[in-house]
């Protein structure tokens, strides 16, 4: 099962007022387990960036300025997260600006019904706790320490860790046993021991001592089935 946790950063909240993606961040997961795959595009929104958005993800005008336009990396974007169950942190938000951009290039919507809302999630799972991401990173335990300003692929990584612990945890059962199969055969190897050292089979037969202990415990059953 291929999932992509996908972040953006914009020049504000409303594309309907003319703003526009400037970064967006995508990471695989693969049977809920990062494969190390990531993407990461800055965009040029050929516009202005306000103030109250460069306070949020500090990314200026000028450092946009030489970046792709959205439509010179739409097609790389659409084919990473092809077939891809898509998770992101209020997912309407980043699904409304993601889809006027590809409806601008006249590009299919994507559909709703691939799309997974971690906040949702965050609130059946912790009931009246706090649901941004930093809350979610602190009650989980996930290092914020390098997130100085909101960035799309540090955003979807931090937001993978907490997927996972949504869904119950960041090692699954299935990959564990795998693994744990593989190192259990592996040390057996490791630890087979040689002629030369072969310890001598250790003795398991119960002393007399025993025997008369376990014959006198069995004579306090009625009707025992060692005696049948």
């Amino acid at each position: 099962m291929r999932e992509i946790v996908f972040d953006t950063e914009t020049t504000g909240l409303d594309p309907a007022a003319g703003h526009r993606v400037v970064e967006i961040g995508c990471v695989e997961l693969v049977n809920h387990m990062p494969t190390g795959e990531t993407r990461q595009w800055y965009i040029n929104p050929q516009r202005d960036m306000p103030e109250e958005a460069y306070n949020i993800h500090g990314l200026s005008e000028e450092f946009l300025s030489d970046k792709p336009l959205f439509s010179a990396i739409a097609e790389e974007f659409v084919t990473f997260i092809e077939g891809a169950m898509l998770i992101a942190h209020n997912a309407n938000f980043d699904m409304k600006f993601v889809n006027a951009e590809l409806a601008a290039l006249d590009r299919p919507n994507l559909p709703k019904d691939k799309v997974i809302d971690t906040i949702p999630m965050a609130r059946k799972k912790i009931p009246g706790a706090q649901y941004s991401l930093d809350a979610l990173c602190r009650r989980f335990q996930i290092d914020l320490s390098v997130r100085e300003k909101h960035g799309a692929l540090l955003d979807a990584e931090l937001l993978a860790e907490v997927y996972l612990e949504l869904i119950g945890g960041r090692q699954p059962g299935l990959v564990l046993a795998s693994t744990n199969s593989t190192i259990s055969a592996e040390m057996a190897v490791a630890a087979k021991p040689d002629a030369t050292n072969a310890r001598p089979p250790r003795p398991h037969a119960p002393t007399a001592e025993e025997a008369a202990a376990h014959q006198v415990f069995v004579e306090k059953i009625d009707d025992p089935i060692w005696n049948k």
